[in-house]
């Protein structure tokens, strides 16, 4: 059994034949010089580029002529996503001469860190439901720094709703999965995505050369954006004093980057049996990659996430070791308990940290999906998964976690 690719929408079908003139992209090839040219030339307040993202920018846009497979459709909305990324970069840039922006000081955020469909959404949901937390919704980190009043907040709701529907309106199985929205809590991969230094950029687009060098770049530099991000929503906060709460599986693969960045942090570490994990977010980002591409290599994803998934698993407690972050504000939970209780899940990470209690948690219980759009399925096959090769990969984190849902 291999994956397969849900039906097109007519419409989807009929803009990929160019018959809807709204989506026909433009002829320009993906080129980061180019790119940034008009960009600045958009631009009321910027004249150069940092140069530290051109780098990574120009290696992606090569593997998305070389590698992406882009459909026309696809390629007009990648160049949205780019233009937007870029316009914000350079807003970004001046927020960062900015002492009002810059002396903000990130205090000791709640980071939800754990494998991909562990249940690092659902707790990042939940924690949101105290008032006492910050968590930034999908507008925020996609316009992070062009919401300097109503009449812009209104308008980067209504463009962060229009990017993020996108991939579900043309992949209608992504709702099934996973659901996006411009007011729903976001998580922070895509503060990172202002630096170009991103795992974003692979769960979207089939990019090997990109992923290749993003393995071994440095991620200080997108860190630092991520800091800078909070800063500048925290800037024009109203209601100041809130704890952030944040959360990213991208994490695992730079926690010492992390814990640099934010030393007073704590950490929700959550776990799922490997195979489980591997199997579902494969799924996702096959359904996702749809959107964009045609020709989605299923396998091929499988095997990228069960290295990437093999290194941050196998590595995990040697790198809560080296960013010499205090064990006791760190807190493991349970994919299984998740599903079962999230409201117990919930209380005993605030005790464990030493939170007051929230009464918004009190009745927490299982949520049922009443959506109608019915449930995920997916098999480990469909992406190539040898059940053997599964229990010897992952043996060592299972044995070092007690985990075994």
């Amino acid at each position: 059994m291999t994956w397969e690719a849900g039906a097109q929408a007519a419409w989807v079908k009929a803009a990929n034949r160019g018959e809807l003139p709204q989506y026909r992209p433009s002829p320009e090839p993906f080129d980061a010089g180019h790119l940034i040219e008009k960009a600045v030339a958009r631009s009321t307040g910027s004249d150069r580029f940092d140069g530290d993202a051109f780098e990574p920018l120009q290696i992606f846009c090569e593997a998305l002529e070389a590698e992406a497979n882009l459909t026309p459709l696809g390629r007009w909305a990648t160049q949205r996503y780019l233009d937007r990324l870029l316009d914000e970069r350079l807003l970004l840039d001046q927020c960062a001469a900015k002492p009002a922006v810059t002396d903000q000081e990130i205090e000791a955020p709640i980071i939800v860190v754990g494998p991909p469909r562990s249940g690092t959404t659902v707790i990042h949901r939940l924690l949101a439901l105290d008032p006492a937390h910050r968590v930034p919704e999908g507008w925020e980190f996609l316009f992070p720094a062009s919401t300097e009043n109503s009449a812009s907040e209104e308008a980067a709701k209504t463009a962060a709703a229009e990017e993020l529907g996108f991939p579900q309106s043309v992949a209608e199985g992504l709702r099934t999965i996973h659901t996006y929205s411009a007011t729903m809590p976001k998580e922070c991969l895509s503060a990172m995505a202002f630096s170009f230094r991103t795992e974003e950029f692979i769960s979207r687009y089939r990019v090997p050369t990109y992923a290749a060098w993003l393995q071994d770049a440095d991620m200080a530099p997108a860190y630092a954006m991520h800091r800078l991000v909070l800063q500048t929503l925290q800037s024009r906060d109203r209601l100041a004093g809130r704890r952030w709460v944040v959360k990213s599986p991208v994490h695992l693969q730079a926690i010492p980057e992390l814990i640099a960045t934010y030393p007073d942090a704590r950490l929700v570490v959550t776990h799922r049996e490997p195979a489980d994990v591997l199997a579902s977010v494969s799924s996702l980002l096959a359904n996702l990659r749809s959107a964009f591409a045609d020709n989605v290599d299923a396998t091929e994803i499988g095997r990228y996430h069960l290295r990437l998934c093999a290194n941050s698993l196998s590595l995990l407690a040697d790198r809560l070791d080296a960013s010499g972050l205090d064990p006791a504000r760190v807190v493991h939970v349970y994919h299984s308990d998740i599903i079962k209780n999230p409201g117990s899940v919930i209380r005993r990470i605030y005790a464990d940290l030493g939170f007051l209690p929230c009464k918004e948690h009190e009745v927490i219980k299982r949520e049922k999906r009443d959506d109608g759009l019915g449930a995920h399925q997916y098999t480990a096959a469909d992406f190539g998964f040898v059940e053997d090769e599964l229990l010897d990969e992952f043996a060592a984190y299972r044995e070092r976690f007690a985990v075994s849902d």
